[in-house]
């Protein structure tokens, strides 16, 4: 029998502040609207130079640890997918590891392909898994970033951060991969990037949306061949992608969803065998379909609303919102998965939703996750952007979470808060 391999729980971590998005847009003289309809953003995390990739990534695991109540001694594997590290050398993963005293004997790493570095560490530990190769052995992966732009800056609304931590397991309760039908596509382009020495990434907005989009179509019509082949779509009555419960999208900010959604139904459309919209205008017309964004993607965008661009952690903030939600619901059906990132990559993937998915998603306590943040003024949001990174502020860390206390003599040091 062919192994059940996928995400058993999910932990997230957020910082400890966040402006609300519509103070922003007035401080900058812009109609709100433009921030909340434009870009479907309500707040924006904010952090200070003591929250960082590890002390994210470390909470994001910690909390997993402890709220799923995993046996450590099992845990084979941790991986971090990150595009803000803080060393070209020692990766964020070995942090982890220390800070939570995890086993010496598994295997650390990260992995960097912007966005798509958190979904390239889930398919490492997915096939380390379903190979036998972990021996019984459970995975970590964290999804882990800071997405920053600067003051005045056309992509500041744009801002977050935060982590996901994901158990990976022969024990999907979450989740079961599809395993061997993801599509894949990537191209050499320079959509966004971010040069080594630079806090502040720089990014060619338009065109990266066009890479996001051709790259999805690419992906996702090499995942439908081979949904098509195995049985689990088909080309009749419903579109095949309508055949998806719901999908998730990579967010780097919300109303990305919505043009992704356009984009992977304009692929259907397209390829459609039979009768169909026969012009391309109408063929658009169509896949702008707001019953269908509202059906299969609308659900899943709570969380990324409330904390902005996550990068890596973008799709699976997305994932969490979603079962959250609708975990009780969704359960024994099928959803899809989109991942990119810049440079560039896209993977589309499917799974099945476990009968255990709400019961997981309530021992996450999104909810509280959420409501011990403390809103910010403009004022002080504008002073802790301005703050050197290599100068945390000493500040006692909340319970169960972890930050950066010093840095001495090129090496960081970190402190965690007492018990939950």
């Amino acid at each position: 029998m062919k192994k059940r391999v996928g995400i058993e729980a999910l932990a997230v971590a957020v910082p400890s502040r966040y402006v609300d998005i519509e103070d922003l847009a007035r401080a900058r003289g812009v109609d709100p609207a433009k921030f909340t309809a434009g870009l479907g953003a309500k707040e924006m995390a904010v952090t200070d130079p003591g929250e960082d990739t590890v002390s994210l990534a470390a909470t994001a695991a910690a909390r997993l640890i402890q709220q799923q109540g995993v046996d450590t001694s099992r845990i084979g594997m941790l991986v971090v997918g990150t595009e803000t590290g803080i060393d070209h050398s020692k990766p964020v993963a070995s942090h982890v590891q220390g800070l939570l005293k995890l086993p010496r004997t598994m295997r650390t790493y990260d992995t960097q392909h912007a966005c798509y570095g958190g979904t390239a560490g889930l398919m490492a530990a997915t096939e380390w898994i379903a190979s036998g190769a972990g021996a019984g052995k459970v995975a970590i992966v964290v999804c882990s970033d800071i997405a920053r732009y600067g003051l005045n800056t056309a992509g500041e609304p744009t801002q977050g951060g935060g982590a996901v931590a994901l158990l990976v397991s022969e024990q999907p309760d979450l989740l079961a991969l599809d395993l061997g039908l993801n599509g894949t596509c990537t191209m050499d382009v320079y959509d966004f990037w971010r040069p080594i020495g630079r806090r502040e990434a720089l990014v060619d907005g338009h065109y990266s949306i066009n890479c996001y989009l051709e790259a999805l179509s690419g992906a996702y019509r090499g995942w439908r061949e081979k949904a098509l082949e195995h049985g689990l779509v088909r080309w009749s009555g419903a579109l095949p992608g309508e055949q998806l419960a719901r999908i998730a999208y990579h967010v780097p900010f919300c109303k990305m969803a919505r043009k992704a959604h356009t984009q992977l139904r304009l692929c259907d459309l397209e390829d459609a065998v039979g009768p169909g919209p026969g012009t391309p205008e109408a063929r658009d017309e169509v896949a702008k379909s707001a019953a269908s964004y509202d059906a299969q993607v609308a659900s899943s965008l709570g969380l990324n609303a409330r904390i902005g661009n996550v990068y890596t952690a973008s799709l699976y903030l997305a994932v969490a919102g979603l079962l959250h939600r609708e975990g009780a619901q969704l359960a024994s059906q099928r959803i899809g998965l989109l991942s990119y990132g810049s440079g560039c990559m896209a993977e589309f993937f499917s799974g099945v939703v476990g009968e255990k998915a709400a019961e997981r998603m309530a021992r996450a306590d999104l909810d509280g996750v959420l409501a011990r943040r403390e809103r910010v003024s403009i004022e002080e949001y504008e002073r802790l952007m301005k703050l050197p990174s290599d100068a945390p502020e000493a500040k006692t860390p909340a319970p169960g979470t972890f930050r950066l206390a010093e840095i001495r003599d090129h090496k960081r040091l970190y402190v965690e808060g007492g018990a939950l």
